[in-house]
């Protein structure tokens, strides 16, 4: 590591501009959080995720002399993720397949904020795999601001960037997102 600690991803894609092994240090930094992020959005096959994966950082590495230090990084590397992972959907031409993890809580909570009476009492009987489908039965568009906001934690400002859509057009497919999903989660045949 340089003398001076912890670089930020902007220094380090300084650095990297002039000295090739410091992309190295992004791909380590990124790999992780890119390989669940394009799970989530439905690449399931650990070969399909690898290939996206090297595409990322190749796209990533390519265009690097064209990326503004003065956004995020961390943005930039979610977008590019997002578009592979289209990518390699239609390659295969097939349809992405929701692969969500037991961050579920979260998203329950969301559902459940504002919700009158709140009758709709979501428990243990909801699990990730119940919450996983319904969001992977979302469209497309509701399904990628919900996984980047509550699987990611992004925020607003973020997702907007990653997706290149307004920020006023994130609220509203969030808002719209939890309708969907409160639908799909009253019709599990817990609360029948």
């Amino acid at each position: 590591m340089p003398v001076g600690g912890i670089k930020t991803d902007e220094e380090l894609v300084e650095m990297a501009r002039n000295q090739r092994e410091f992309f190295g240090l992004l791909i380590e930094r990124y790999e992780a959080k890119l390989a669940r992020y394009v799970r989530r959005l439905g690449v399931r096959d650990e070969e399909d995720v690898a290939d996206v994966l090297q595409e990322i950082f190749i796209k990533a590495y390519r265009n690097l002399n064209e990326f503004d230090t003065a956004l995020s990084f961390s943005s930039w590397m979610y977008r590019i993720a997002h578009n592979e992972a289209i990518n390699s959907f239609r390659k295969k031409r097939v349809r992405p397949e929701g692969h969500l993890v037991s961050d579920s809580e979260d998203i329950l909570t969301f559902v459940a904020s504002t919700e009158k009476g709140s009758e709709i009492l979501f428990d243990a009987a909801l699990d990730a795999a119940v919450v996983g489908r319904a969001v992977s039965h979302l469209d497309n568009k509701y399904r990628d601001v919900v996984i980047l906001r509550f699987f990611e934690h992004k925020e607003y400002d973020e997702i907007s960037d990653i997706l290149k859509i307004p920020i006023g057009s994130v609220a509203t497919l969030l808002h719209r997102a939890k309708g969907r999903l409160r639908k799909e989660l009253k019709e599990h045949p817990a609360y029948e």
